[in-house]
């Protein structure tokens, strides 16, 4: 049994869509990030920077941190969406999404969706690296089928729900064909509509 540690956020979506796909057997605890409860004492034992999620893999006796370590974890136990001769491939998209894509688009919702009109400065330098993360994702899709290559990895589960905040980011998805095609490949897998509502039996994938 994994219990997963998590909140309705792109990284907490990460790793619920990653459980549905494996077919794992899973149990959600809801941390509310909104009160704070990511910093109590009880959380920061298994959670060391206070972050969702966080799972515990009861049967291994096994907690891991870090949604991109979590889904390196999940993919080596169950054998899916990480093959031996694509790992290199798939950790650089990976990592890609973790350093990179992921932090930039959370900085794009703080300035543009949460806050706007607090700091201009703020609200035009992240639009502009979350419109040219949407090109770049574009033109790598336009050459590959998945971001790693030809298999749907995990690469591409760890970037999908960041993507998949595409209303919030006012960029136009729709303009962009072959992340498009790709997103929604994506969106119709059943594992992905499953994981994607984890917390909500009645959220919906956005349509692009």
């Amino acid at each position: 049994m994994i219990e997963l540690f998590s909140a309705n956020t792109p990284n907490g979506k990460k790793i619920s869509i990653m459980l549905e796909e494996i077919a794992y057997e899973y149990k959600v605890t809801k941390v509310d990030i909104n009160n704070g409860e990511q910093f109590k004492e009880q959380f920061k034992k298994i959670s060391p920077f206070s972050k969702i999620p966080v799972i515990i893999d009861h049967k291994n006796n096994k907690t891991i941190f870090e949604s991109g370590a979590i889904l390196i974890y999940l993919a080596e136990q169950s054998g899916k969406f990480y093959n031996e001769k694509d790992k290199t491939e798939i950790n650089q998209w990976l990592m890609a999404q973790m350093g990179y894509v992921g932090p930039m688009l959370g900085q794009h919702h703080q300035f543009h969706h949460y806050n706007p009109g607090k700091s201009k400065f703020g609200e035009e330098r992240y639009f502009k690296i979350s419109e040219r993360i949407y090109q770049e994702l574009d033109e790598r899709l336009s050459k590959s089928k998945f971001l790693s290559g030809d298999d749907y990895t995990i690469a591409d589960i760890g970037t999908f729900p960041w993507i998949a905040r595409h209303e919030w980011h006012d960029i136009g998805l729709a303009k962009y064909k072959s992340l498009t095609r790709w997103y929604n490949e994506i969106s119709k897998r059943e594992a992905v509509i499953k994981g994607f509502a984890f917390m909500d039996k009645n959220e919906v994938i956005p349509k692009p």
